[in-house]
């Protein structure tokens, strides 16, 4: 039996979800409690890879058991078992075939800029002291419609066969001294959405044009696109499935 499992964790302390050799990361934290608590190995397979730092409000993995247990019960062992920057919010039956990455239809990251100097949000968000044009940031944040190819923002020498993506949305916010930016889109590159963003904020600062900006996506050279921002700043927030009602 297939199950997937919903959950959220704060990145300060991990260097990502995937599995590293000689560093925490959130599947090997999962794979213990979770191998503990129902008293066999077990591997979760996570809805996709997030950097160093990077947060997740959402996130989903999937395992597969086949003894029945009681779901709140396990949820409850499982939160009392996990260190306090990881939630489990609930376990999910599905489909044997159900898979968390391949089946993910919309993935939405927020990334947010401190304004003023928060001490209690030093981890949380990245604080930038300079005025940033946010008009002119929604414009390009726009000119992302008119592409699928982003190139120019993924890592370099990574094992992808394409950077196709498609774009849903892409915009600026503010509340009160935060600036959120909110980017959803059926898959993401590796860095992806930190490179855009060190992109815009390049944009804000009139540091490039509106015409600059898609002058360096037709390029497909990250050497062109602007810096990658912080990954404290960055948080996943909603993975989208079309066999599970959120």
């Amino acid at each position: 039996m297939r199950y997937f499992v919903k959950l959220a964790y704060n990145g300060t302390q991990y260097h990502g979800w995937q599995y590293q050799p000689n560093a925490a990361s959130v599947q090997e934290t999962m794979n213990k409690a979770f191998s503990v608590v129902l008293n066999t190995t077990l591997n979760l397979m996570g809805a996709g890879r997030t950097d160093t730092g990077v947060h997740a409000k959402e996130m989903y993995a999937h395992f597969d058991f086949e003894n029945p247990f009681d779901i709140p019960s396990l949820v409850h062992k499982l939160n009392s078992f996990l260190p306090k920057d990881i939630v489990v919010y609930t376990i999910i039956p599905v489909h044997d075939e159900a898979h968390t990455r391949f089946d993910a239809s919309k993935r939405i990251y927020e990334y947010h800029i401190n304004t003023f100097k928060d001490v209690f949000s030093q981890e949380q968000s990245w604080y930038f002291h300079q005025n940033l044009d946010l008009n002119l940031m929604n414009e390009a944040a726009k000119l992302l419609f008119n592409h699928t190819d982003f190139q120019c923002f993924s890592k370099v020498n990574t094992d992808v066969n394409t950077f196709d993506c498609t774009i849903f949305e892409a915009h600026w916010r503010q509340e009160n001294n935060t600036l959120i930016f909110t980017i959803s889109a059926n898959r993401f590159l590796r860095n992806m959405v930190r490179a855009i963003v060190g992109t815009l904020v390049n944009v804000g600062l009139n540091k490039i044009t509106l015409a600059d900006f898609t002058a360096i996506i037709k390029s497909k050279n990250r050497d062109k696109a602007g810096f990658s921002v912080p990954a404290h700043g960055l948080y996943l927030t909603k993975i989208e499935y079309e066999y599970i009602t959120q």
